[in-house]
């Protein structure tokens, strides 16, 4: 490798400018934050609509099957449009150098395993201890609320199919949306847009809490709950700068709710 070849191999990655310039900048205005936070649950919405719902109904299978294909449909574009960033801003494929955030492990593993199964356990329960809640908000507030498997019952998208439409459903999409989904949503809701907020300052957390809990719009009577449940890991993620605690919770507690509830399906406890 010649002089010249060297100098620019050495010679560091032009700022990215425009819109690309302000998802990279260090802060987003608010509205910005808001339309970026919640623009991807319209979408998903509408590719359920338009995509997932068709296709779920020409095969038989149980609902729950559209909105699978609707979130991945828009959130695997999304974990490719982080890494297109880290192309922008170093040259290459990447969700590190300033992409996405709290990923420089501040805790050891042994302690932030300890701390994110704390989180874990703690969505997990109290999730389910808030399902009335979830109940009662739908039956008093969003009985307007359609979606096929819109109801104040958790299970409401399984319903009036057969079993074994059930369980292949589970089987194909359960990887998806009890795992690898909820992890894309921890990268970009928590590493992507919360540490982008320091204008808010302590309201940040809750700011980004709330916003994801409404960009679950195929659920919205779930809002109340989900703030409950998601504030503490969230608040911790934004002030010790650890994204792996809120991906134990998330993602962790949806992979064990997936597994658990598949198997008691499977032996007919539900």
């Amino acid at each position: 490798m010649n002089n010249t070849q060297h100098a620019a191999a050495a010679a560091p990655t032009a700022p990215p400018k425009g819109f690309v310039g302000k998802l990279l900048a260090d802060r987003h205005s608010v509205p910005l934050s808001i339309a970026l936070h919640l623009v991807p649950g319209g979408l998903i919405v509408a590719v359920y609509a338009l995509i997932g719902a068709p296709i779920s109904r020409a095969i038989g299978a149980p609902i729950f099957a559209a909105w699978a294909i609707a979130l991945a449909v828009v959130l695997f574009p999304i974990w490719f449009g982080l890494l297109w960033l880290g192309k922008q801003k170093t040259g290459r494929y990447t969700m590190r150098g300033g992409v996405v955030h709290y990923r420089d492990k501040p805790f050891s593993r042994g302690k932030i395993t300890l701390i994110g199964i704390g989180f874990l356990l703690y969505m997990f329960i109290v999730s389910l201890s808030l399902a009335p809640l979830d109940a009662w908000t739908y039956d008093h507030l969003f009985t307007w609320v359609t979606f096929e498997s819109s109801g104040s019952s958790g299970t409401t998208y399984l319903d009036s199919y057969s079993k074994d439409a059930v369980l292949l459903t589970l089987l194909f999409c359960g990887p998806f949306t009890g795992f690898i989904l909820p992890l894309i949503e921890e990268y970009y809701f928590r590493g992507f847009l919360l540490p982008r907020l320091p204008q808010l300052g302590r309201w940040a957390p809750l700011f980004n809490t709330a916003l994801f809990s409404i960009y679950h719009f195929w659920a919205i009577w779930t809002v109340p709950s989900k703030i409950l449940f998601l504030l503490p890991g969230i608040w911790f993620v934004w002030g010790k700068h650890d994204i792996r605690a809120s991906i134990w919770m998330h993602p962790g507690s949806a992979l064990i709710a997936t597994v658990l509830g598949a198997t008691a399906y499977a032996l007919g406890l539900m």
